[in-house]
């Protein structure tokens, strides 16, 4: 059994979310938030951290790892969970994260995340964007969104990852999960032949380059539910990160392109719970509206604060809003929520003082 395993081990034990491992310092987990040393372990030479990491990737991964110092790869231990595995160079030697990956995928009941969300599975076509930080739940949203897709219709689900996550099984749907690196070549590549894959809806893992960007939006003016994510906070900001990512001479013609196959926006934070017991999710919702388009060809993206307003009857909510009625239920903590909150002025008189 490789070694690494027995941190694998501990990190599901502890629940935990990643595992920690660079040279020079002894292993570390992040659990509720916050990175712990594992008892009984010293720090890791780097020739230790090798021996760690060799035996769980394969020739061609490891011979990637030592000509580019970068590797992405999933690790599976049987009856434990698949890992995200991401091994790097740093100033000290090698490193590496781990980020579980949870063998059953979370529905969206268990989530509890708003209805709105829930809903974006039955829309037939269009460009749904969940963004937020690393680390920040966006994949394990997406997964319960396919999921749900899966259970209850007949559709060809195919997802394009790097690598693979959360692994669905067929059920009303038939599933085709695509790793880069492993099954295609790149985002792009694998979305153009998404196309020629009579595919209803597509899962981007990361829209991380204009190709990517520019095919997701094709592929939903075509007529495919895409979903992606984008390391933005807020519906404005993504809005604004997807016209920026094209050369000034194409961006009118992308917001045109943009306004007619934006469906939503769902940005998301991880907050810590007041009690202590796990973290919560809070989502900020931007839904298709009937001025929508309008504000996107403009390049009115100040106004969609606005729009978010004034369409709370239909699932959407501002991410200050969402802060505060989680505060108010006392579900996270006030200090935490001002840490986040774009409007700080409307959280400070809830932050006790010290």
């Amino acid at each position: 059994m490789p070694q690494v395993d027995e941190l694998l081990r501990y990190l599901k034990d502890q629940g935990g979310s990643d595992l920690h491992l660079a040279a020079g310092l002894e292993p570390r987990i992040r659990a509720k938030g916050h990175l712990e040393a594992i008892e009984g372990w010293a720090p890791l030479a780097e020739d230790q951290l090798l021996e760690l990491l060799q035996p769980i990737a394969s020739e061609r991964q490891w011979a990637e790892y030592q000509e580019t110092c970068d590797l992405d790869f999933a690790y599976g231990l049987e009856g434990v969970a698949r890992f995200r595995a991401n091994y790097f160079a740093q100033q000290n030697g090698a490193g590496a994260v781990f980020r579980i990956i949870p063998e059953e995928i979370i529905t969206l009941e268990e989530l509890k995340l708003p209805a709105a969300v829930g809903r974006l599975a039955d829309l037939k076509q269009g460009l749904v964007v969940v963004t937020g930080p690393t680390g920040s739940g966006k994949s394990t949203t997406l997964a319960a969104i396919i999921d749900r897709v899966n259970r209850e219709q007949k559709k060809h689900i195919v997802t394009i990852e790097d690598p693979v996550e959360f692994v669905h099984q067929n059920r009303e749907s038939v599933m085709s999960h695509r790793e880069v690196g492993e099954h295609t070549q790149g985002f792009g590549p694998a979305l153009r032949a998404a196309v020629r894959q009579d595919a209803d809806v597509v899962l981007v893992g990361e829209m991380r380059d204009r190709e990517t960007i520019a095919m997701a939006i094709t592929a939903a003016e075509m007529g495919m539910l895409v979903f992606g994510t984008l390391h933005t906070n807020g519906a404005a900001k993504t809005i604004d990160r997807i016209i920026d990512a094209f050369p000034a001479s194409e961006q009118s013609q992308v917001r045109i392109s943009l306004s007619e196959s934006l469906s939503a926006v769902v940005s998301q934070l991880l907050l810590p719970r007041a009690d202590g017991k796990g973290r919560v999710a809070v989502n900020e919702i931007l839904l298709r509206t009937q001025g929508l388009p309008n504000l996107i060809r403009d390049g009115n993206t100040p106004m969609i604060s606005s729009v978010i307003q004034s369409g709370k009857s239909d699932g959407m909510q501002a991410m200050d809003d969402a802060l505060m009625r989680l505060v108010q239920e006392e579900i996270i903590a006030p200090r935490d929520a001002y840490m986040k909150a774009l409007d700080k002025s409307r959280f400070e008189a809830l932050v006790p003082e010290d």
